[in-house]
């Protein structure tokens, strides 16, 4: 009987530790897919810190592409401005070029020494341009003969012409023409509108 109480005593005494031992390590494994997730919520943070670092690159690389494409934008801009530049001031080149004619005195083909200052800067204009041909027109006033006056015209023409060749203009770049009295630059009969007349006027082929 002493024996059997004492198997119930220790029995008691074992279980209830037992229990205690089994309680733990439920606890213990419970606690394990925490620190899991834990890891996995790492893992997790660290491929957001990668995708944070790469669509801040990929913001780095637009900024550079915008800069860029604003420099081109500039550049071809200052560009079509220096064209529009240039071709502005040929025109206007081209115009004075043309538009400066050189005068004579009545029933003359003597060049004056306003018409030799003239033509030096029609010299200097021409061997700026290599490629330019021109006509120089040779024009009188109304008074003399149709025919007088077509001689007088071409006198004056190729007086003009053989003054630019003395400073070096190819003379294949330059043809002599005469219109008389056909292509009065003033119509009206008077001595303004005849001095305006008796000129040699050239024009850019």
């Amino acid at each position: 009987m002493q024996k059997r109480m004492w198997v119930v005593f220790a029995l008691v005494m074992i279980v209830p530790g037992l229990l205690f031992t089994v309680s733990c390590g439920k606890k213990k494994i419970a606690s394990d897919p925490s620190s899991v997730t834990s890891g996995a919520d790492v893992g997790k943070k660290g491929g957001e810190g990668k995708d944070s670092a790469a669509g801040k690159l990929s913001e780095e690389e637009m900024a550079k592409q915008k800069a860029l494409e604003e420099q081109r934008r500039k550049e071809e801009e200052a560009k079509r401005k220096l064209t529009e530049e240039a071709k502005r001031k040929l025109t206007e080149e081209q115009a004075r070029f043309e538009n400066e004619d050189i005068y004579f005195e009545f029933d003359s083909s003597t060049l004056l020494p306003t018409a030799q200052e003239v033509l030096k800067k029609k010299v200097a204009y021409l061997k700026a341009n290599p490629k330019i041909n021109v006509v120089i027109e040779g024009h009188c006033d109304e008074r003399g003969t149709n025919e007088y006056n077509l001689a007088l015209g071409d006198r004056r023409a190729k007086s003009a012409l053989s003054f630019l060749a003395n400073l070096g203009v190819e003379t294949s770049r330059m043809t002599a023409i005469s219109y008389g009295e056909e292509r009065p630059l003033d119509a009206t009969h008077s001595e303004d509108a005849w001095a305006k007349n008796r000129r040699a006027h050239t024009v850019i082929e």
